[in-house]
Formats: C-alpha cells, sequence, structure tokens
C-alpha cells in the first residue's frame, strides 16, 4: 500500500475502451460520430464537455485483462485546452500499453494525428526512489484552441492483484456519454456497487456486462466542499469465477474479515523484532515514566526517519506488503506501512502490542462500508493496545481487543494523541486477522485544535499602532503552523506573516517574528512585534475609528455564493483572541459595537467589549464542530459566517475628551 494521491485527471481517464479498432491513421467512426454530437448549451465557465468515456475490460480465462481506452474532449473556451492529453497508467513488470494514439479535430475539420513519436514515458510519481508504476501521456494542450475535439485511443495489459475495479463516471466536467463495459469468460460472474446515485444496473448479455450514463451535468467547484469522488457517480465491481478459492489467483472480497486475514499475511511476519530493534525500543523508552511515554518515544523516532518509498513487485502484492522492520531500521527510511510496521515491531519488543490500520489520505469520506477491498485504501497508519491509565482524544474501543489508541507514524507534525484533519472521521480497517474490522476514526472536539491569541496593542493621537501578538495552537491548528514554519524558508516564513499582517493592518512594518516549536507537547507558538501607521483614522481631530480585529483569522471561512449544490464540509477547531488596545492619551471610548452571540449546532460564536481604565479590551472566540452540513442547510451556515464577518469588520469610536 502506497501513501498516493494519483492525479485527478489521470483518474478520469485511466482506462476505457474501444470496440473497434481504427484503420491505419484515420479518425477511428467512434470519435467521428462523438464529434458531431450536440451539447446542451453550458454556463461560459465550463471550459470543456467530455463527449465520450468509455472503458471495456475483456477478462481471460487465465484473469488476465485487456484493456481498451476511448476518450474524446470538447473544447469550450481557451482555458479548456488544458484537458486535451491522454494519460495511461501501467506498471512495468506486470503490464503493458500495447497501442496509444490520439486525434485533434480543429474546428474547421482538419485533423492532427498523433502517435508513437508524439508519445512520452513518464515515472508516475516522481518523489518516490523506485516506483514501478509509468504513465504513457500524449499532450495537445498547445495544438488545441476553443471548438476543438481531442480524442485518444489506448489498449493495455495487465494482471490485476484484485479482480476489482471502480469506474467513475464522470470528472467535473459535463460528459455526454460514459460506458463500463466488462467482457468476462463463460462461467464468470460480477456485481456492482453503486455510490453517489441510485443503484445504476447492468446490461447483461451472456457474460457480457456494461453499465452507462449520459448526459451528466458538470460538478461544480465550491468553497469547503466534499471531494469529486463522493460527488461524482461512481461504481465498484467485484468479477469472480464462483466456487474458486484464494489458490486459483482469482481473487476478490466479500467481507472485511477476508480483507484483513489477507492484509494480516503481508503484514504480520515483517513486524518480528530482532536484537537491534528490541536494543532501540529499550535505548528510548529507558526513561519513560509510563505507558503513553513509552509510546510517545518511538512514535517520535519513527515519525522521524526519513519518508521514502520504493516499490518493487507492486504486481505481485509488495504495494501492500511492508519492508522488514529489521530492514526499515538498518537503513532507516521507508513509507507508511515500513514506518507503521517498524513501530508495531519495536512496541512488540517492550510488550506492547499494536495494529497496521489501513486507511485513506487526503478524504475522510472516501471509503465506504458497502465494498469490501484493499485497493480502497492509500495510506497505513498503526492502532495500539493500551491500558486504562493511558488517556488520549485519538482512542477508540473494539470489542474485543480493547482500547486502541490510534496514531500516523508518517505524519512528522502530528503526535502522539493527534490525528491528522483528512484522516479524523474516516472509516478505516484494523488489519487483525479474523478480528480485523472496519472501524470509524475518533474526531477530535473543537477544543482539541485551539489556537489561542492575546494581542496587546498601543494606539497613538495620530492613528498609529504597535502591537505585539502571542500565539499558542494546539493539536491540528498546531499542525498547520508548524509545517509552514518547516516548510518554508526563513525569508518565505517572514513574508507569509507579514501579508498576513497587511490584511488587517495594511502598512504594518515586522520587527521581530519568534515562533516556538515544541515536538514534546506537540504545541506552536508564535510572537511578533509590528507597527502600522495611519491604522486608526483620525476624522476632524476630534474622533478615532478602528478595528479591533486588528489581524485576520488565518481560517476564515468565506460563503459568498447566493446558492449551493453541495453538501458543506467543516473541520474541528477552536479560536479564542483577546485584544487590549492602550488608548492614547486625550481619548475616551466614545462607542463600541454591540456584542455578539451566535448559536448553532455547527458552532458558536461571540464578542465582547470592555473599557477598563485607559484600555479597551475586545475578546472574540469561535468554536467549530467538524461536521457535513447538507446543501439544503447553506443559508444557516452562509448566515453564520457573515454574522462573524459583520461583527469582526465592526469599528470602535474614540472621542478627544
Amino acid at each position: 500500500m502506497r501513501r498516493r494521491t494519483i492525479p485527478l485527471i489521470l483518474v478520469f481517464v485511466l482506462s476505457a475502451i474501444s470496440t473497434s479498432a481504427a484503420p491505419g491513421d484515420e479518425v477511428p467512426a467512434w470519435l467521428s460520430q462523438a464529434a458531431a454530437a450536440s451539447a446542451p448549451p453550458y454556463d461560459k465557465d465550463v471550459p470543456a464537455v467530455v463527449i465520450h468515456r468509455e472503458q471495456t475490460i475483456n477478462v481471460g480465462a487465465d484473469g488476465r485483462l485487456i484493456t481498451a481506452t476511448n476518450f474524446a474532449v470538447r473544447v469550450l473556451v481557451r482555458e479548456g485546452r488544458y484537458f486535451a492529453s491522454a494519460d495511461q497508467l501501467y506498471l512495468t513488470n506486470s503490464g503493458k500499453v500495447r497501442e496509444m494514439r490520439a486525434w485533434l479535430i480543429s474546428p474547421n475539420g482538419t485533423v492532427k494525428k498523433y502517435g508513437k513519436d508524439h508519445i512520452v514515458d513518464l515515472i508516475e510519481d516522481p518523489n518516490d526512489i523506485y516506483n514501478e508504476y509509468r504513465v504513457k501521456s500524449i499532450d495537445a494542450t498547445n495544438d488545441a484552441d476553443a471548438g476543438s475535439v481531442f480524442g485518444y485511443e489506448a489498449i493495455s495489459e495487465e494482471r490485476p492483484l484484485f479482480h476489482q475495479d471502480v469506474w467513475l463516471f464522470q470528472n467535473r466536467l459535463p460528459t455526454l456519454l460514459s460506458r463500463y463495459t466488462l467482457n468476462l469468460p463463460a462461467g464468470w460472474s460480477a456485481s456492482s456497487v453503486t455510490f453517489n446515485r441510485d443503484p445504476i444496473e447492468p446490461a447483461v448479455s451472456g457474460s457480457s456486462y456494461k453499465w452507462e450514463l449520459r448526459n451528466l451535468m458538470p460538478i461544480r467547484p465550491e468553497v469547503a466542499s466534499p471531494e469529486i469522488s463522493n460527488l461524482a457517480p461512481r461504481i465498484a465491481v467485484n468479477y469472480f469465477l464462483p466456487d474458486s478459492g484464494p489458490s486459483s489467483g482469482f481473487r476478490s472480497f466479500e467481507t472485511w474479515t477476508e480483507v484483513s486475514r489477507w492484509a494480516s499475511e503481508l503484514h504480520d511476519p515483517q513486524s518480528v523484532p530482532d536484537e537491534n530493534i528490541t536494543a532501540k525500543a529499550k535505548q528510548l523508552t529507558a526513561a519513560a515514566a509510563n505507558e503513553f511515554d513509552k509510546i510517545r518515544a518511538i512514535a517520535q523516532f519513527v515519525q522521524r526517519l526519513q519518508y521514502i518509498s520504493i516499490d518493487i513487485g507492486i504486481g505481485k502484492g509488495n504495494g501492500y506488503k511492508p519492508h522488514a522492520a529489521s530492514q526499515v531500521l538498518a537503513k532507516t527510511y521507508g513509507d507508511c506501512k515500513d514506518k507503521a510496521n517498524l513501530m508495531r515491531a519495536m512496541l512488540r519488543s517492550i510488550g506492547i502490542v499494536a495494529y497496521p490500520v489501513a486507511i485513506y489520505s487526503g478524504d475522510a469520506t472516501r471509503v465506504t462500508e458497502q465494498w469490501p477491498s484493499p485497493s480502497q485504501f492509500n495510506h497505513c497508519i498503526i492502532a495500539v493496545k493500551v491500558g486504562e491509565e493511558t488517556r488520549a482524544e485519538t482512542i477508540i474501543s473494539h470489542p474485543t481487543l480493547g482500547r486502541l489508541l490510534i496514531f500516523d507514524a508518517t505524519d512528522e507534525h502530528t503526535p502522539l494523541g493527534d490525528l491528522p484533519d483528512d484522516e479524523q472521521g474516516s472509516l478505516a480497517l484494523l488489519i487483525a486477522g479474523d478480528q480485523g474490522a472496519l472501524l470509524r476514526m475518533p474526531v477530535m472536539p473543537p477544543e482539541s485544535s485551539h489556537l489561542q491569541r492575546v494581542a496587546e496593542v498601543q494606539l497613538t493621537s495620530e492613528g498609529a499602532i504597535v502591537a505585539t501578538i502571542k500565539e499558542r495552537s494546539t493539536g491540528q491548528r498546531a499542525v498547520e503552523e508548524r509545517r509552514a514554519f518547516r516548510k518554508l524558508s526563513a525569508p518565505g516564513y517572514k513574508q507569509m506573516i507579514e501579508e498576513w499582517l497587511t490584511r488587517g493592518a495594511t502598512t504594518a512594518r515586522v520587527s521581530r517574528i519568534e515562533p516556538v516549536d515544541d515536538s514534546v507537547s506537540g504545541r506552536f507558538g508564535l510572537d511578533v512585534e509590528f507597527s502600522a501607521a495611519s491604522y486608526a483614522q483620525l476624522i476632524q481631530d476630534r474622533l478615532l475609528v478602528f478595528n479591533p480585529a486588528i489581524v485576520s483569522r488565518r481560517e476564515a471561512l468565506f460563503l459568498t455564493e447566493p446558492s449551493r449544490q453541495h453538501p458543506i464540509v467543516l473541520g474541528s477547531r477552536a479560536f479564542t483572541e483577546k485584544v487590549i488596545v492602550k488608548l492614547p492619551v486625550g481619548f475616551e471610548v466614545d462607542e463600541v459595537p454591540d456584542a455578539v452571540k451566535l448559536e448553532t449546532p455547527f458552532g458558536t460564536y461571540k464578542t465582547s467589549y470592555e473599557v477598563k481604565g485607559d484600555e479597551l479590551v475586545f475578546e472574540r472566540a469561535l468554536a467549530q464542530r467538524g461536521t457535513a452540513i447538507p446543501a439544503m442547510q447553506y443559508q444557516v451556515v452562509r448566515s453564520f459566517y457573515e454574522k462573524i464577518r459583520a461583527a469582526e469588520q465592526a469599528p470602535v469610536v474614540l472621542a478627544r475628551k
């Protein structure tokens, strides 16, 4: 298993199918027919329309697949030319692309052909040291323009690890025809599960199955929207030879327990500790006072190991099989499954039981219970069995294995006791043989991901300010800050802070930036000093008007569209701020906004103002619960954040005494 996100356009055009080959270099009949098809009018922001999207898979009696792909897109505006490309994924040791060619039909009817000389063979993931996945690509983007039709055919061959597949009927583009055909040997059968739509039943003729949809409308991107895989219609397919066992090589899964057994056979033999692993684990935990401290000492060590993926023999299952723990320790690098496996072995050597957990990284709603399959996952984390004395928000209960502490050994920014945002609430597979199960990952409460800010501001009678800001963040808020701090160079980090400050105080000049990254507790601190001329507006030399919310909330959500198609996805987080403004000599508070208090099922917000001697104290607090809110409730959500925005833009007025 690999932690990988395949580029979106690649997923959309990976496989598809041609029912008849084109003679010579002529435009094939299916492409000519598709290019002549009329499409309904779309809004001007729709860049292109997929006019033909088809995949046909022929399964041999030995289980080998021959896949034919037909794909065509019409460019509607010049920006849509970037969709005029073809990508075909293959595994070097268990598959190949037999044929690939493309055509670009211009608006005046002239045709440009793309053959072998136009094909580029690329590494699928250039970040890996070695990766057997490669991509054959044809790029016609520089030749395409509004009105062009780009189409391509490909025929590929592979021997799959599982007899399971997924077909996404569209991407965000409107699609006139999307078809998936599965031709099986005599005696084989297929079944499917439909997502994001009412069940799509195949047309069956003998051992041939065909799923088809037409005239799919565009799926518009929206702020805080679910991923496309949870919006576009798709099917998951199992195909199998009835009564054939795993030894036949024809493998599919009917239950999650079966997936757990299969994965355990790959993981368990690799997690046996040797003397080096045992010695290192004992060294790391020598000063640990309790169980949590022992686990944390090992967790931090494993997180610091370099992430490197070397996938060899993927077609035989090595994409799911970790390297031996002893090998990972010796080489001091590994991918997600290697890191989880090494941590498991080290814990085992000191008497703590742990299990690998398969999860999808990047979308907490991606995995579905209805389709047991290892291919639903792209990442591996770990579940550690703990006693009653160990407390953390990331502990879940298993009916027979007891209390399990969930941890991501790959994410070096998220400490033990926390979990990355995109994994919280996800369904994940506990790999534990017959006791394995699909479990819901914990969701952190808002207060566990908290940014606390205190700002002390000296305001002059001319409207200038000198300010000190102290921020302290925990949980995923700290992770966001830590990730930016470690990723950027010192000048780049300073520029980011300056850009943030000048969104509120346009003339801000920073004099000190002091980040504090506490890797033990997982907290992150930031102290900033800055000044800004003419921050407050001086009116007739008598009134000073200014906004006490001097700096913005960096995670502010702006919902400005009048309507909504998709659910609103919110993360779990909390924010509190206290601003202490030292008033200039000779001025007093004349007017402050009304205090605000908002309460909804998904969040709360409040503000307050108080005058204490020659100081004005402004406070605001937001607690946002991680949830997905139906589109029909959009106006409620929009109103909530509009009221927050209005409250944070409301000015304070000072008057000369």
